[in-house]
């Protein structure tokens, strides 16, 4: 199977550059927002900087708050209150990978050890818990009610849809409707919300306000459909990386709606037995990856992410030429063709 697109290598190359691009655009903002972060995750019960801390070392990308300190900047903010906030996204964030590694069982966390495996689920719900108070603390600390408004609701969302998840769970039958409704609580609703405060910090008018909103939103929308076609990607595999966890976890996302909805009873027959049952044998990763590719899921799956990143460009239209917005739709770029 190739890759979700095609490109030649020099193009890999850049996209995949895109977003250190931005992130070094914002890195003194970013050495400030890690200050804080280490900061409010101290405690003096031992386990929960432990925790957390095994979390956050972990790595990953810190898109979130980086949108937050480069949509700050973009509307031409030139104070802190930023830092703070990213920092704040972040730990909504985080809090809600920890929970949603114990709902989902997971042993993996970016290739390494989940923390509920290391230190037990009790521990790990509880320290999401103290993660989201010290999101809190922050957002308060702010002082504006308009960013309390904005990131308790997309907070609240997001346990919405991590709720809305489970019932989608193992139902082959899930629509691609409520499949939206999911990505976008999970996912979009947080990456609309970081987004958006960079406008309020910045007292921009709300046609910014909303520009970024619609921004974050689409791209949140299409990182998850490709994440999710990213864990049924032969070429994922080819690269070391981890691939069907969503396979194995029963969720039904996008690329098996549309290869459900195309396939005859024989295939309808083994996407009940996997997913529905869980009644999963070797090889049928292996099948499920040819039935997506056959049916043209895959593909399929990966346009509909390039037309909300065609509306997540679309939006920063209304904001003049500036390195920042050159990063952030070159963002987009990397989101829609990334292999990682």
């Amino acid at each position: 199977m190739s890759t979700v697109v095609s490109f030649d290598a020099s193009k890999r190359k850049n996209r995949s550059d895109a977003l250190n691009e931005l992130t070094a655009l914002v890195q003194d903002d970013l050495h400030a927002v890690n200050e804080v972060i280490l900061q409010r995750m101290q405690s003096p019960v031992a386990l929960i900087p432990q925790l957390a801390g095994h979390l956050i070392a972990a790595g990953g990308k810190r898109l979130r708050p980086v949108l937050t300190l480069a949509a700050a900047r973009l509307c031409g903010y030139d104070g802190a209150r930023h830092r703070k906030l990213a920092a704040c996204v972040e730990f909504i964030h985080t809090a809600t990978l920890l929970h949603d590694d114990v709902v989902d069982d997971s042993n993996l966390r970016r290739g390494e050890p989940a923390a509920n495996t290391l230190f037990g689920n009790k521990p790990t719900v509880l320290v999401g818990d103290f993660l989201f108070s010290r999101a809190f603390q922050l957002m308060t600390e702010d002082g504006s009610l308009d960013v309390l408004r904005i990131l308790s609701n997309a907070s609240a969302i997001i346990a919405e849809g991590e709720v809305l998840q489970i019932t989608t769970t193992n139902d082959i039958r899930t629509s691609e409707q409520a499949y939206l409704e999911v990505i976008r609580a999970k996912t979009a609703e947080l990456f609309a919300a970081a987004c958006r405060i960079g406008a309020v910090v910045a007292n921009r008018p709300s046609p910014e306000e909303e520009a970024l909103r619609t921004f974050g939103l689409n791209l949140g929308l299409a990182f998850q459909m490709i994440d999710d076609v990213l864990d049924y990607s032969a070429e994922q595999a080819r690269l070391g990386k981890s691939i069907g966890d969503d396979f194995r976890e029963g969720k039904i996302t996008l690329p098996v709606i549309l290869a459900y909805n195309r396939g005859g009873e024989a295939e309808r027959f083994f996407w009940r037995r996997t997913l529905e049952d869980l009644e999963q044998q070797d090889g049928d990763l292996e099948k499920a990856i040819d039935l997506l590719t056959k049916s043209q899921a895959l593909k399929d799956a990966a346009d509909r992410a390039k037309h909300y990143g065609a509306i997540a460009r679309d939006a920063l239209g209304l904001f003049p030429e500036h390195p920042i917005k050159s990063a952030l739709l070159s963002v987009v770029d990397f989101t829609l063709e990334r292999e990682y």
